[in-house]
């Protein structure tokens, strides 16, 4: 059987697109099995999201946050690669993944404490299956493999995913990750976000590989390459490694051809390496957009809804980052007192000195 065109290993390899960036449907055997509920739900999330990423910018810029990482533009490759998951599948993030881990399950006022290098952000509720955001670069995918190799000794139906940029696919991580899924064939899914830069390098100079995807056929794993851009695309894409990791097939590296419209973080100028033509192309294949013209025509999204969605979506930031603030402030004794369940005595020791 021949392998679609997007997998490592087609006659000519490219990346899956289901829309095309005005909304229209182009690839219509790739479209995935999603009700009209869900596609609203998708499409609902990422509205959400490029709100919710708006209010953080500017929380950050009034010190009421610490570092964030700006998500705007990647919102089809973060927010459907979730969708695509069980509630029970593990999600090991990067340092940009918060998204992700907020719509598995993990309350956004943590989110909120963790930025704030608060102990109580990772404090994780006992049923939602996520890590912190990983701030070394690719550690993460040593994690996922970790989580994916205890699923497949458990013989649970479960998929670990983690998540790294164009750089993190050069660190020595990254290949020890794939190089383990592969040789114990584990339930994991690597997605790396391809955003063209790893902060100010050019992809071009990341690698002489053919793709990010083609890296997989030396860890004896599935490589596919998606339009990030076209969160369908991305749903199909995971949804069917996902099932395939759970019928023991395998991992899956997925490389997500995408485009973040803010800089890297909020230190970064990305006019010292981006032009505005660059970012002006890619602003035409904005994910929402896309989405949205394609429910609208459809019937199933209006104005209305979406206003709504983005009046929620700044209520609900603004309730978070104010339980975020109102949480008791930290101190060396209670950071010494949340590790252990009972604190050994040289710690007590310690504590009291802060007293």
């Amino acid at each position: 059987m021949s392998k679609p065109f997007y997998e490592v290993g087609a006659e000519e390899v490219k990346p899956l697109s289901v829309l095309s960036p005005e909304g229209t449907i182009v690839n219509e055997q790739y479209m995935p099995a999603l009700t009209d509920d869900q596609l609203r739900e998708l499409l609902r999330r990422m509205v959400f999201t490029r709100v919710w990423d708006e209010r953080a910018v500017n929380l950050g810029r009034q010190g009421r946050l610490g570092f964030y990482a700006p998500v705007s533009g990647q919102e089809g490759t973060m927010i459907a690669s979730e969708f695509a998951l069980n509630k029970d599948d593990f999600v090991c993030p990067g340092y940009r993944d918060m998204p992700q881990i907020v719509w598995h399950g993990l309350p956004m006022y943590q989110a909120f404490l963790y930025s704030r290098g608060h102990q109580h952000g990772g404090q994780i509720p006992q049923d939602v299956h996520v890590l912190m955001p990983q701030i070394i670069i690719g550690a993460q995918i040593l994690h996922a493999t970790g989580v994916a190799m205890a699923f497949k000794k458990k013989g649970e139906k479960r998929v670990a995913i983690t998540y790294t940029g164009d750089g993190g696919s050069s660190e020595g991580d990254f290949y020890e990750g794939l190089n383990f899924a592969g040789a114990f064939k584990l339930p994991v899914i690597f997605v790396v976000q391809n955003n063209g830069y790893a902060i100010t390098t050019p992809f071009s100079k990341q690698t002489a590989a053919q793709s990010i995807a083609h890296k997989a056929l030396a860890a004896g794993v599935t490589g596919v390459q998606v339009d990030g851009m076209d969160a369908l695309a991305v749903y199909k894409v995971v949804s069917e490694a996902a099932e395939r990791a759970r019928n023991g097939g395998g991992a899956t590296l997925v490389e997500a051809l995408t485009y973040r419209f803010r800089p890297h973080s909020m230190a970064d100028d990305a006019t010292k390496y981006r032009t505005k033509e660059e970012e002006a192309e890619w602003e035409q294949k904005d994910p929402i957009t896309r989405l949205r013209n394609y429910l609208t025509g459809k019937g199933l999204w209006s104005e209305e809804e979406e206003a709504k969605v983005k009046e929620e979506a700044k209520a609900t930031v603004a309730e978070e980052i104010k339980k975020a603030e109102a949480t008791e402030k930290m101190t060396v004794a209670g950071l010494i007192d949340s590790m252990y369940e009972t604190t050994p005595k040289h710690l007590e020791e310690q504590k009291a000195e802060y007293l």
